[in-house]
């Protein structure tokens, strides 16, 4: 995220509120692989531009002020982020995932229990009989493993603001439950991978599947150790699937336990009864749904339909809702709560727990550097997501999808090429456009006429 940009941290921030970050952030680039995008290729006879002129945005992702998340930066003596950090007065980061997490987190590994530093990381573990991909059985006991460290940095933050009378916004972000799968501790075989539900695309015998589901179980088959460091999307089998559900609940589990922890610091500082809390996650798994496991450019709702729990001591309670919204409306909704503005070109919207109104489609676009076999190369997808259906335009050698959600809720059976669906698809893609165009950056705004 370029610094250019406007958070809306900032805006609560400049309205007072004391601000913190503990645990994930992912605003920056948090590896330090070489980007995967190809160079522009200069003409012979043609002038070159210059580094600071190279791209049509004048920001240089290369400086030191992006490298907060990377190997780069927290490999010197003594890291230190500056303040504020995209708003953020208080900044404790935990990069990576599973039982390697990095940043602050592992800083503090070093200096508390450096008898712990031979477990960190995903070499060491105990032995186990599971054939998941990226099941990792971590040594670190529980009290040592980034969930837990990041519960008690943000208990000891709430603990210190008691009788401070000044409003606070807290993110606290678990990287977990993601892969590698690595619970510690009694959290590793709280669930037994045949308590699990099956996938439904295991239980139909009818099921064509899509072509990038044919492609992941014919690289599967040529080559089973794909998944030990796959980042995106890999065929799995019944069991593996199994395994890899049981394993997520145990690391929900654990976050179950530390978000009471935190709970329990906002009783004991009398914050409860003033204090909205929020729950919700950046994006799905797989798990099996589909023969799939990770994520990848897919746009099943196994994937882009997260949670979402707007819990207000002083608001309705026990509703539930299908009202549908957008992770950038999250925002828009606290702003909106706290009373403050949202600044110009802010593109979310009020949800309906602060009084706003539903949206009538759910817009995602996705784009990656990395190319994917069955998507080609620099995949995009824009999709929305309607009460009934999914529509899904693919740029590139991917078939475009269309779902009907209501019929078919396990999303099986792609209609774009069925007759009996031509309306409806017409007047979904009629409605992308329309929202393609409202997605349209507008600012800066100019500041006179003609």
């Amino acid at each position: 995220l370029a610094h250019q940009n406007v958070t809306f941290v900032e805006l609560l921030r400049s309205a007072g509120y004391d601000t913190a970050l503990i645990g994930k952030s992912h605003i920056q680039n948090v590896t330090d692989w070489p980007t995967q995008f190809e160079p522009k290729k200069y003409r012979d006879g043609f002038k070159a531009p210059p580094k600071n002129l190279k791209q049509a945005v004048k920001i240089d992702l290369d400086e030191p002020s992006y490298h907060y998340e990377q190997e780069r930066f927290w490999g010197k003596d003594n890291p230190v982020v500056p303040k504020p950090f995209y708003g953020f007065d208080d900044y404790i980061s935990v990069l990576r995932h599973g039982a390697n997490s990095g940043g602050d987190f592992e800083i503090w590994l070093k200096e508390n229990a450096p008898e712990m530093i031979p477990f960190h990381g995903h070499t060491e573990q105990f032995a186990h009989d599971y054939i998941c991909p990226q099941a990792i059985r971590t040594k670190l006991p529980e009290k040592f493993y980034s969930t837990s460290f990041i519960a008690d940095q943000a208990s000891q933050w709430i603990e210190k603001r008691k009788g401070n009378k000044k409003p606070f916004f807290l993110m606290v972000s678990f990287p977990d439950p993601h892969h590698p799968f690595t619970p510690p501790g009694k959290y590793w075989d709280m669930y037994r991978p045949e308590e699990m539900p099956i996938p439904h695309a295991f239980e139909v015998n009818d099921w064509d599947p899509p072509e990038y589901v044919k492609i992941a179980e014919k690289d599967r088959a040529k080559d089973k150790s794909l998944g030990k460091k796959a980042g995106y999307s890999l065929a799995v089998s019944k069991q593996e699937a199994l395994e890899a559900r049981a394993l997520t609940g145990g690391m929900i589990s654990m976050i179950d336990d530390a978000v009471g922890k935190v709970r329990d610091a906002l009783v004991a500082s009398q914050l409860e009864t003033k204090t909205v809390q929020i729950y919700t996650s950046d994006h799905g798994d797989h798990l099996g749904d589909h023969r799939l496991l990770f994520k990848g450019a897919e746009q099943y709702d196994t994937i882009t339909h997260v949670p979402f729990i707007w819990a207000d001591p002083q608001g309705k309670k026990g509703e539930r809702s299908s009202d549908l919204a957008q992770t950038l409306d999250i925002g828009t909704t606290i702003l909106e709560h706290a009373k403050v503005e949202a600044t110009e070109g802010m593109q979310g919207q009020v949800m309906s727990v602060a009084g706003g109104a539903a949206r009538e489609v759910a817009f995602i676009q996705y784009d990656n550097q990395r190319t994917q076999e069955a998507f080609g190369k620099e995949p995009r997808v824009h999709t929305i997501i309607h009460r009934q259906y999914r529509l899904s335009v693919y740029r590139g050698i991917c078939e475009n999808e269309l779902f009907d959600l209501k019929a078919d809720p396990n999303e099986m059976s792609n209609l774009w090429d069925d007759e009996d669906y031509s309306s409806i698809k017409h007047e979904l893609i009629q409605k992308l456009l329309e929202i393609e165009i409202d997605a349209i950056d507008r600012v800066p705004l100019p500041t006179a006429q003609g």
